[in-house]
């Protein structure tokens, strides 16, 4: 009788509750490996906002960087493999029909770009142009513009872009968690003209970039950069960066985020030195491709947002659990950072803290539907909204 009693008051109590209160008393979801799409995916786990969907635009091993050509050929990179692939939608129903194998025997090959019919290639230390490649998928050629770039695998896979003033930027890592170092390339953004000449060291301080873009309005160029490791697991922040003008120190290897002095090189100098990041991001998330929303398909509020693939951390203990492995967005004003969201998230499993994927580029498609490479899952997925 007493047992019926308790168990009467415990119904009573929990039917009582609002809809806020019964989420937070919600039965922890079970993990089950068997949960999966037809192309072997998690996807069911994905969080994602009221009137969007995510759907798998093919399978891409460790698909990394992703450049469009002008006839439609979606040329994807790879760090931890060896190739570079080039793939096509032929029949426009946002599916891959066709995949080509572009590099074979690369070191590295992350960086793709497109620019003028050709193909630009970053591997470590080299850089190497594919004319005329959407007509040749099938017997590419190639042609060596650089192989002087530092050959430090430590953050020495690139993502290369060409800017607005038609320069192809570089980054160079630095070749450590933390250090200095008297060569000026390391810890930089270079750029040069397409063929290689004129090159420069454009901006200073910058640990590993792996993305960067161009605001639409401004020409301003805003890049992601990870922060160093093995300060904690809530420290340095990574960060979101706009560079104004030629020649700016980021603060690496002195200043973390925008007031984290670092315990070895921080005391060498000031803070003000340096440029503040314009949007701290989360410890450890490992921010990697970004890009300003330009397109019509999106909501308005989402107009010139700051889409952003977080990678994910490994630098944090078992307790703290990993952060990032999701796409978020960030609102700026007047060059600074206003808002920091989450957009997508459930790439990590959280009651597991296990990752079935790692978001890596984001790239914008005409019709304004957005792609997201994986390189853990290995798939490319298109973002649209259906409202």
């Amino acid at each position: 009788m007493k047992y019926f009693s308790l168990l009467t008051v415990l119904l009573i109590f929990f039917a009582c509750q609002t809809e806020s209160e019964s989420q937070t008393v919600s039965k922890t979801p079970v993990v089950n490996d068997d949960l999966v799409n037809d192309d072997g995916l998690h996807m069911v786990y994905l969080n994602i906002p009221e009137g969007f969907k995510l759907s798998v635009y093919g399978r891409v091993e460790e698909a990394r960087s992703m450049a469009m050509g002008d006839k439609g050929t979606l040329f994807v990179g790879n760090r931890r493999k060896d190739k570079v692939y080039a793939v096509r939608d032929i029949d426009g129903d946002f599916r891959i029909d066709e995949k080509y194998v572009i590099m074979k025997d690369g070191k590295l090959p992350n960086g793709v770009a497109f620019r003028d019919g050709d193909l630009y290639v970053a591997e470590v230390n080299k850089l190497w142009v594919f004319p005329d490649i959407e007509d040749n998928l099938e017997n590419p050629k190639r042609e060596l513009i650089y192989d002087d770039y530092p050959t430090d695998r430590h953050h020495g896979w690139k993502f290369i872009a060409f800017g607005p003033d038609g320069k192809l930027y570089v980054p160079v890592g630095a070749p450590c968690n933390i250090c200095e170092s008297k060569n000026e390339m390391y810890a930089s953004i270079t750029r040069m003209d397409p063929d290689g000449s004129n090159r420069e060291v454009y901006v200073h301080g910058v640990r590993n970039t792996v993305g960067f873009t161009w605001h639409p309005e401004t020409g301003e160029m805003w890049f992601t950069d990870n922060g160093r490791d093995m300060m904690g697991d809530e420290i340095p922040p990574c960060e979101l960066n706009k560079v104004s003008k030629a020649g700016e120190h980021f603060g690496y290897p002195y200043w973390h985020g925008r007031d984290i002095k670092d315990p070895e090189f921080g005391d060498k100098y000031p803070r003000a030195n340096f440029v503040e990041p314009a949007q701290n991001l989360g410890p450890h998330v490992a921010p990697l491709g970004l890009k300003f929303y330009t397109g019509n398909m999106f909501p308005e509020m989402y107009k010139n947002m700051i889409f952003i693939a977080e990678h994910g951390s490994w630098n944090r203990t078992a307790d703290a659990g990993h952060t990032g492995h999701q796409i978020t967005v960030v609102k700026e004003e007047d060059g600074k950072g206003v808002s920091y969201e989450t957009f997508i998230d459930g790439f990590l499993i959280k009651e597991t803290n296990r990752a079935w994927g790692r978001p890596v580029d984001i790239l914008q498609l005409d019709d304004g539907s957005m792609l997201i490479s994986d390189d853990k899952g290995g798939a490319i997925y298109r973002l649209s909204y259906e409202g």
